[in-house]
Order: structure tokens, then C-alpha cells, then sequence
């Protein structure tokens, strides 16, 4: 079964690329997102569009990575609807706040910029397996032994943070459908009623991870897992289509900052 922002197998030219160029990407578009300007974020949309069936994915794949995240784009949407000063919009007359067009702005551009950045990640995750991408990111923190700082030990918990994050959100829903089973109500009443009710799901979601992270932890040793540098079955070496990505992504920069 399908796991939220899982590896998916695949032969496209997205997963044969080089996992450093691909994390490298990953990077530039996450600081280009960030960046904040409405025509950089619809070039970035436009772009990531283009590439998902480039990498043999599909949208629904996309829908199942942002799924997860709905609750918090619309907590997001609202707390900069609500709470950013500015020009009035001319309420309703039950309403009982006061929205700007500011904050609708500012709120709509914040909430599509994580939208992106949650399927930049996808596609990265979706289209590099954890060994490749453990291997990426320890070749691109290699300078870092020369500190004596452990670059493999970085990347390994990079790693198994980007991969713990889809296990954590559907362990949300898998608590919070247990809850609802027993009588608990997240969906009807007020928006701050709701907000309380998701309270009651913060210590079973703290417990489940700490029991996740105890079996990751039993795992490894299982698997006789120590610290240290290790060899790898294939070794990472650029081709032509990792350097033609590497000027796309030279020349996104460029364009936007200069």
C-alpha cells in the first residue's frame, strides 16, 4: 500500500538523476519559494507541474502529499485572514471580525508557498530511494569531515527525519480516526472548539512516536547499524542529464535574483 511521500520505483529521468543534483534542487527551489514573490511562485508552480509526469508520477500522488497537510494550510490561511493589518474589506454584517485585503493577500501567497514546498519535497522523496539519498546528502556534507564533524550521521538522521514525516501524518489520521470512533468530534462546532477538540491528539501522537522511534532505534541494531563512514554499492558519478539540470537550475537562480 501507498504511503504518503514514499519512494515510488520508477525509471524516469527524474530518478536516474544524481540525488546530489536533485537535493541541490530541492534546496534552490525551497529558497526561491521562501523568497515571497507572486511571479516566482507561479514559475515554480508551472514548473513542478511539468514535472510530475516527467517523473512517471501522477497528480494523485501530489493530492495524497497535501492531503495530510489541509488542516494546516487552512489554519494558515486563516491566522493571516484574521490577524494582518491593513486596508478593511467590507464585511458581511454577521461577521465579527475584520479581514484585510492584506491579509487575504499575504495569507493566500504564505499557504500556496508551503503547498509547494510540501511537493518539491514529495517528488524528491517520491523519486530517490533512502539509500540514494542518504548517499546524496553524506557526499554533499563530506567537506564537513574535515571539522571532524560526522557527515554520515547527518545524513543518516536527515534522512530518517524526511522519511519519519509521512509516517507521522498518517499516524494522525489513524489516532484521530480511533478518537472519532470513541465519540470525539473534530469536525462540527466552532473553528476554536475544533482547535480544542485536536488538543486530546497531542500525547497519543507523542507516544506513538516515541514507540516508533524506540523500534527504528531496535531495528538498526537488529541490523547491526554503527556509527562511521560506509562504502555503497554504486557509486555517484554525473552524466550528461545531470549537468543540463544543473544549468536549469543555475539559470532559475539567476533569473529570479538577478
Amino acid at each position: 500500500m501507498y504511503k504518503t511521500g514514499q519512494y515510488i520505483s520508477g525509471e524516469s529521468i527524474i530518478h536516474r538523476l544524481d540525488p546530489r543534483v536533485k537535493i541541490g534542487f530541492a534546496v534552490v527551489l525551497s529558497i526561491l519559494i521562501l523568497k515571497g514573490e507572486f511571479l516566482t511562485a507561479a514559475t515554480i508552480s508551472a514548473f513542478l507541474v511539468a514535472l510530475v509526469p516527467i517523473s512517471r508520477l501522477t497528480f494523485r500522488h501530489m493530492a495524497k502529499a497535501l492531503r495530510p497537510m489541509l488542516f494546516f494550510f487552512v489554519l494558515l490561511f486563516l491566522l493571516h485572514l484574521l490577524f494582518t493589518d491593513g486596508t478593511p474589506i467590507p464585511p458581511f454584517p454577521s461577521w465579527r471580525v475584520t479581514v484585510t485585503y492584506e491579509g487575504l493577500f499575504r495569507g493566500a501567497i504564505t499557504t500556496w508557498q508551503f503547498i509547494l514546498l510540501i511537493l518539491s519535497a514529495s517528488i524528491l522523496t517520491m523519486t530517490t530511494s533512502p539509500t540514494e539519498l542518504v548517499n546524496g546528502i553524506e557526499r554533499l556534507l563530506r567537506p564537513l569531515k574535515t571539522l571532524r564533524i560526522p557527515s554520515h550521521d547527518i545524513a543518516i538522521m536527515i534522512s530518517i527525519a524526511l522519511r519519519f514525516l509521512p509516517t507521522f501524518l498518517e499516524e494522525i489520521d489513524r489516532v484521530k480516526e480511533a478518537q472519532m470512533a470513541r465519540g470525539a468530534d473534530f469536525k462540527t462546532g466552532s473553528f476554536i472548539r475544533r482547535v480544542k477538540s485536536s488538543v486530546s491528539l497531542i500525547m497519543p501522537l507523542v507516544l506513538c512516536s516515541l514507540r516508533r522511534a524506540d523500534e527504528l532505534a531496535t531495528a538498526m541494531e537488529a541490523r547491526g547499524y554503527r556509527r562511521g563512514s560506509r562504502t555503497y554499492m554504486r557509486e555517484l558519478s554525473m552524466v550528461r542529464a545531470d549537468y543540463v539540470a544543473v544549468a536549469v537550475m543555475v539559470s532559475m537562480t539567476g533569473f529570479h535574483f538577478f
